[in-house]
C-alpha cells in the first residue's frame, strides 16, 4: 500500500516521485547488465533479472498513475482537506490500491538519505557489470598433449614421451596478437626438458597483410608449420628428415609478413609468408682425424654468429576447395665457427588434397650449403628429403593411414628410407588413439635402420 497526502506540499511530493524514479532507473541499470553481478552483497543472476525486469515495469507505470492522480488533486481538492480514497491500479497481471490519507509522507530524510546511498551504489556496481561488455582484449588458451611407447623388433619396448604443449594467445581488439607455444617433456633420465617451439608479436595491419615479430616456425613448406602438433600428425612419428634432424628447416628469429592475397573474382584463393632471420648454423662432427659436417641446425637462434641473414618465404595456391600447392625457397649465409660465410639455399614443394573420406598430402624440402677453399670441410654439402601420406577414414571413428618417406643425406647415420602404417581410433575430432609400424631401412646396424612398432595417445585442446 503506497501512502501519499493531497495536503502535503508540491515538494514533498516531488521527492517521493523522484526517489521512486531513481530506484527504478538505477535497478533498470542492473538489470540491463543481463549477467550476474554483486549488488550491495546480493547476486542478480539470469533468472532474477527477467522477475526484476517485470518488477521495474510495475513501478513505472504505478509512478504514471501516481502522477496523474496528483494533478487531479492539485486541481480539484482543497489546499488542508482531509481525503482518504483508496485508488484501485491495474499493472500487468497484477492489482495494487493507492490510498491518500491526510498523512505526512512516511519517509524521512534519514531514511531518504540512506536509500541515496544505495542508490549511488547500486549505480557503480550497475556501472562496473557493463564493462565486460566493452572489453578490449581477448585471452585464450589451447595447445596439445601426448603420451606414446615404442618397441624396436627384437628389443624391449618403452614408454617413451610424455608431452605437454600450451599455446597462448591474447589478442588487443583486432590490432594485436601475442602467440606462444611452450613444450614440457619428460626426459630420458627423468628430468623435465622445458622449450619454446615459438613466441611472436603479430601487427594486423589491414586484412591482407600480417606482421610478425619473434621466433616463428619455419613458413619454408607445411609440415612444420602446420602438421608437427601430436594430434593432428595422423602417425606417431614426424616423417623422416622433418622433425628435429636438420632436413627440413624447423624455426626462424627475425621478422614475417604474412597474409592472403586478394585474385579478384577467381574462385582460386592464395596465401603467403616471407621473412628474413638469423638464419640456421652448421653443425660438423670430428672422426678421427676428420671433421665433417653432421647437419643443419635451425632451431630459431638470438644469435647470429656469421652476421648474415636468411631470406625466404612461401606462396600457396588454392585453386579448387579442399586443394592446395605450394612453392617454397629460402637463401642467405651459413658458416662454421670462426670461418668464412659460405651459400645456403633452401627449396620446396607441398600439397594437400581432401576429397570425401580420404586425405592426401606430400612435400620436398632440399637445403644446400656451399663449398669453401680452406675449410676445415670445403666441400658443398646437400641433404632432401620427401614423404607422401595417405589416409582414409573407417567406420565406427577409425582410421587408417600409410606413408612413405625418403631422407638422403651425405651421412650414412642419416640417410634412411621409411614405409610406416597406421590405424587410429577418433575418440573425439581433437583425442586420438594410434598404433603404427615402421620399415626402416638405413646404415646397417645403425638405429635408423631398426623397425619399431609406436603407439600414442594425443589431445588437443
Amino acid at each position: 500500500m503506497y501512502e501519499i497526502s493531497a495536503k502535503s506540499s508540491s515538494i514533498s511530493l516531488t521527492k517521493a516521485l523522484m526517489l521512486s524514479t531513481a530506484m527504478a532507473l538505477s535497478l533498470s541499470s542492473v538489470a540491463l547488465a543481463n549477467g550476474q553481478e554483486d549488488v550491495d552483497g546480493a547476486t542478480v543472476s539470469v533468472e532474477e533479472y527477467q522477475a526484476l525486469k517485470s518488477e521495474i515495469e510495475i513501478m513505472r507505470a504505478e509512478i504514471a498513475e501516481m502522477k496523474k492522480l496528483i494533478k487531479e488533486q492539485q486541481k480539484t481538492a482543497p489546499a488542508k482537506s482531509a481525503v482518504n480514497n483508496v485508488v484501485p491500479i491495474n499493472s500487468g497481471s497484477q492489482a495494487r490500491t493507492v490510498s491518500t490519507t491526510a498523512q505526512e509522507p512516511q519517509v524521512t530524510k534519514e531514511e531518504f538519505q540512506k536509500l541515496k546511498k544505495q542508490v549511488r551504489k547500486i549505480d557503480k556496481t550497475a556501472k562496473s557489470a557493463e564493462e565486460w561488455k566493452n572489453t578490449n582484449s581477448t585471452v585464450h588458451l589451447s595447445g596439445y598433449a601426448s603420451a606414446g611407447y615404442a618397441s624396436n623388433d627384437g628389443g624391449d619396448g618403452r614408454f617413451n614421451q610424455a608431452q605437454f604443449a600450451p599455446i597462448f594467445h591474447y589478442q588487443y581488439k583486432d590490432r594485436v596478437l601475442l602467440e606462444a607455444e611452450l613444450e614440457f617433456e619428460a626426459g630420458e633420465d627423468g628430468s623435465t626438458e622445458i622449450g619454446m617451439e615459438y613466441l611472436t608479436i603479430d601487427l594486423l595491419l589491414n586484412d591482407y597483410v600480417t606482421l610478425i615479430a619473434g621466433k616463428f616456425l619455419s613458413p619454408v613448406g607445411q609440415f612444420r608449420q602446420n602438421g608437427h602438433p601430436s594430434w593432428i600428425n595422423k602417425l606417431p612419428s614426424a616423417p623422416s628428415g622433418f622433425g628435429h634432424d636438420g632436413a627440413a628447416p624447423s624455426a626462424e628469429m627475425g621478422l614475417q609478413l604474412r597474409g592472403a592475397i586478394p585474385m579478384g573474382d577467381s574462385d582460386m584463393r592464395a596465401n603467403y609468408a616471407v621473412y628474413v632471420g638469423n638464419g640456421p648454423e652448421l653443425e660438423t662432427i670430428t672422426v678421427g682425424t676428420e671433421t665433417e659436417i653432421h647437419g643443419i641446425s635451425s632451431e630459431g637462434f638470438a644469435a647470429d654468429e656469421n652476421n648474415g641473414k636468411v631470406v625466404g618465404g612461401r606462396v600457396g595456391f588454392i585453386p579448387v576447395p579442399k586443394l592446395e600447392m605450394g612453392v617454397s625457397g629460402a637463401t642467405g649465409d651459413i658458416a662454421i665457427m670462426g670461418e668464412d660465410n659460405r651459400s645456403y639455399n633452401v627449396l620446396g614443394a607441398d600439397f594437400t588434397y581432401q576429397v570425401d573420406k580420404f586425405d592426401f598430402r606430400g612435400e620436398y624440402i632440399q637445403q644446400e650449403v656451399g663449398s669453401l677453399v680452406g675449410s676445415i670441410v670445403p666441400d658443398a654439402w646437400k641433404t632432401s628429403t620427401w614423404y607422401v601420406q595417405g589416409s582414409r577414414k573407417l567406420p565406427n571413428n577409425f582410421e587408417g593411414v600409410v606413408r612413405y618417406s625418403d631422407f638422403d643425406s651425405p651421412d650414412p647415420d642419416q640417410a634412411q628410407k621409411q614405409w610406416a602404417i597406421g590405424l587410429n581410433y577418433l575418440f573425439a575430432p581433437q583425442v586420438i588413439a594410434k598404433i603404427a609400424y615402421e620399415v626402416n631401412d638405413g646404415l646397417s646396424g645403425a638405429a635408423n635402420d631398426e623397425n619399431r612398432w609406436m603407439a600414442q595417445l594425443a589431445y588437443g585442446f
